[in-house]
């Protein structure tokens, strides 16, 4: 620990880089700097460069540093507040209020900086965590103090797939919620905060952001600044936890622009040579342990669709479901739009799941995968020419896709419909049914966009009062 009177002098700033001149005590890497007016730019210490410099990264802008200027040790690394008082509050990357609200008073500090919890406590149970969306617990279920991650381009429905788990879950679990937004725009931060306190359940919620008008530094340390909040919850309070992070890759991202900005050579495609011991230092925080468990969902951006980007791959190897939307099942209006083939679980075995929902699961997909095959058939010759049996498969197929569509409560306002919650048994249920091909006679529409599969017939009821009608229509229309 260094001294307060440690002081230092800028000799270059670079953008976001600072070289700075100890004579006394070279402050040890995480250390966090104070520059400027009223000590208003922080800058944390990344590499010692000799026994008297130390180049660091700001986490605020750098506006009015200039060389000469006196730079002071703080004497510790990035620290992030955590207790009780944060429920219900919205903090940036120092641990700053900006809910325009008042600071919060009782609070301890801690360092962001943490080893995962070693192997020995950690817990190694399997549970299934419900979200109440079919496609997700039938096809992919959840981990509870697992890792899932939402995989998808540009607008295809990551933040809002995340904003309904968000819904779902709150309202259920008796845990604690931590929002954390690397790089995100501010409208959506807006528009969390007021949709999560309309629906009442912001008294249990953290939320932390580093936007994206903010220097690469804050977004890198914005996730540590989260896991600092969720690791007392699990370990002090030995509650239950569910961190919710948008967007990981931002987090890859700023962690690749700090490395071109401290001039490290970049590896494949660009990205930092570091990139996989980053983002393990991040992943492998979030753990069961045997106090309480952080289950995680994660939304990861895709970049340009392509899922062999490295980023991509490197996020895949440590999360338990992967949940990937496609830009065809958007286009088709199939949402949420998630493609079940290659979407995956960890948990879908029998063992865990159990064997009617693992045969079922399976029987599903298998159906779905005979139906991807036969679209170039049906494509270039027609429904029409394909075997009876193939036919069903088609059938089946298409109205299984239609019942894994769902009307979402956080879009409500746009689409008029409301929200639905489905439980595991209903959904499995529905499922079995359309397989048996109880559902065979029934159009396809009847089955687009609801909850229950009993709600298929609801909707069948009106448009058969209708038939008569149409019928009446055209028979004097013909004559």
């Amino acid at each position: 620990m260094s001294n307060l009177s440690n002081t230092g002098v800028v000799v270059s700033v670079r953008g976001s880089v600072v070289d700075i001149r100890f004579d006394g005590n070279l402050p040890p890497i995480h250390s966090v700097l104070r520059a400027g007016q009223e000590e208003r730019i922080i800058i944390e210490v990344l590499a010692q460069h000799d026994a008297h410099h130390v180049r660091g990264i700001a986490l605020t802008p750098t506006q009015g540093l200039a060389r000469g200027t006196v730079v002071r040790d703080t004497g510790g690394p990035l620290k992030a507040p955590v207790g009780k008082e944060l429920l219900s509050r919205m903090f940036d990357v120092f641990g700053n209020t900006i809910d325009r609200k008042a600071a919060v008073s009782d609070v301890q500090w801690r360092s962001v900086h943490h080893a995962p919890p070693p192997l020995a406590r950690r817990s190694t149970k399997s549970e299934i965590f419900e979200t109440g969306i079919k496609i997700i617990d039938v096809l992919m279920p959840l981990e509870r103090g697992g890792k899932a991650g939402l995989f998808g381009g540009a607008g295809v429905g990551k933040t809002v797939l995340l904003t309904e788990m968000i819904h779902n879950m709150i309202g259920n679990q008796q845990g604690v919620s931590i929002f954390c937004g690397i790089g995100e725009r501010c409208r959506e931060g807006e528009e969390l905060y007021r949709d999560m306190k309309e629906a009442g359940v912001l008294p249990n919620m953290v939320m932390v952001f580093g936007q994206m008008n903010e220097p690469p530094g804050a977004r890198f340390r914005v996730g540590h600044v989260a896991l600092t909040m969720a690791e007392y919850f699990r370990d002090d309070e030995h509650r239950d936890v569910l961190l919710l992070i948008d967007n990981i890759f931002r987090f890859i991202q700023a962690g690749m622009e700090i490395s071109g900005l401290m001039g490290q050579m970049p590896s494949r495609l660009g990205y930092q040579p570091t990139m996989g011991t980053e983002l393990s230092g991040l992943e492998e925080r979030i753990a069961n342990t045997d106090t309480g468990a952080i289950t995680s969902i994660q939304a990861v951006y895709v970049p340009a669709d392509d899922f062999t980007d490295p980023a991509a791959v490197h996020t895949f190897s440590h999360l338990s479901a992967s949940i990937v939307l496609s830009r065809k099942r958007a286009g088709e209006g199939l949402y949420p739009a998630i493609d079940p083939l290659q979407s995956s679980s960890k948990m879908a075995t029998p063992g865990i799941v159990g064997e009617r929902h693992y045969r079922l699961a399976q029987e599903i997909r298998h159906t779905l995968a005979q139906y991807a095959e036969l679209k170039d058939i049906i494509a270039m010759l027609g429904l029409e020419q394909l075997a009876p049996e193939d036919r069903n498969v088609v059938a089946r197929a298409r109205h299984l896709e239609r019942f894994f569509t769902q009307p979402f409560f956080t879009t409500e306002q746009f689409t008029g419909l409301k929200g639905k919650l489905v439980s595991l048994e209903d959904a499995l249920d529905g499922c079995e049914r359309i397989l048996r091909d109880d559902f065979k006679d029934y159009p396809e529409n009847s089955l687009y966009m609801i909850g229950t599969i009993d709600e298929a017939k609801k909707k069948i009821e009106p448009e058969t009062k209708l038939q008569p009608e149409i019928e009446h229509v055209a028979d004097t229309h013909a004559s």
